[in-house]
């Protein structure tokens, strides 16, 4: 089930700062004909940090009505009692399993990293995801404690964004008695990732070109190294514009430059760049997505 390529799917809003529904639709139906495995809602790149929890437990509710596949739904919060509370509602809501990313700001010491992540796992039978990344919570949860989570039966995996591929590495020698998977949670490590017993991406790039990072993942699968590595350098530039800023203004700006959103951003988050902007198109027209 969690094989593959799950796009971090953007969240679009309209005019009046609501979720907009239709363009939301829209853009699930454009990953999925990709041949993604699934789709991960209210992720960093859907901008849940600006979400209320109501306007959360919509797109969750939204997302497993719209998708024909797989859904992740983002329910980490800082705030252990808010995150159960949000599992518990996509459980209810029929979601296949949860992201969690570690506690923000807070910075818990291990004991507390391991009680939080406990408490989720406790609170709802569904599959959890821990979710790594450092340049957000300030804080890279230890190998320790990766370890000790993924002895919990319904804690199946975790999105490495950490960077650090020989700690990618560890986790899989470590874990590898347990059922315990690691998704690559960036699009530029997902081949070396994979290299070394990563089994798919949460990727920011399948909004864009979902059916070029299938490819590359199942190049990998099928260990055909070749064609993965020509897909790897085919999507290097487009990766690097999609993070020259903040995500998720560039791919913002990209679904919109491809007609699938209107690209607008919640405060505090502003417009990608002119020049950024200038490069990203020309990226999008050198791989063909635009004219």
């Amino acid at each position: 089930m969690f094989e593959g390529v799950f796009p971090a799917l953007i969240t679009p809003f309209n005019a009046d700062n609501k979720i907009d529904v239709a363009s939301f639709k829209h853009v699930v139906e454009y990953v999925e004909k990709g041949g993604v495995a699934g789709v991960v809602a209210c992720g960093t790149t859907g901008e849940s940090a600006t979400m209320s929890t109501l306007e959360h437990m919509d797109l969750i509710d939204l997302t497993v009505d719209c998708a024909n596949t797989t859904v992740i739904a983002g329910t980490g919060s800082n705030n252990t009692t808010e995150a159960v509370e949000l599992t518990r509602h996509a459980y209810d809501a029929g979601a296949d399993a949860v992201l969690i990313i570690s506690p923000y700001y807070n910075k818990p010491n291990n004991a507390g990293l391991i009680a939080h992540f406990s408490s989720i796992a406790r609170c709802a039978d569904i599959p959890v995801i821990l979710y790594n990344v450092p340049s957000r919570t300030g804080q890279d949860m230890p190998l320790e404690v990766i370890t000790e989570l993924a002895k919990i039966e319904n804690i199946v995996g975790i999105k490495e964004a950490s960077g650090n591929p020989v700690k990618v590495s560890r986790i899989i020698e470590t874990t590898i008695d347990d059922d315990f998977v690691v998704l690559s949670g960036e699009d530029g490590l997902t081949l070396p990732l994979m290299c070394m017993g990563a089994v798919g991406v949460i990727s920011v790039v399948a909004n864009v070109v979902p059916e070029k990072m299938v490819d590359l993942v199942n190049a990998v699968q099928n260990n055909d190294l070749q064609t993965a590595k020509a897909l790897h350098y085919e999507l290097a530039p487009l990766t690097r514009v999609l993070f020259s800023e903040t995500n998720p203004i560039p791919v913002k700006r990209a679904m919109n430059m491809l007609g699938l959103a209107n690209g607008r951003l919640r405060l505090p988050l502003a417009p990608l760049s002119r020049e950024n902007e200038m490069v990203l198109e020309e990226v999008l027209k050198d791989l063909g997505c635009i004219s």
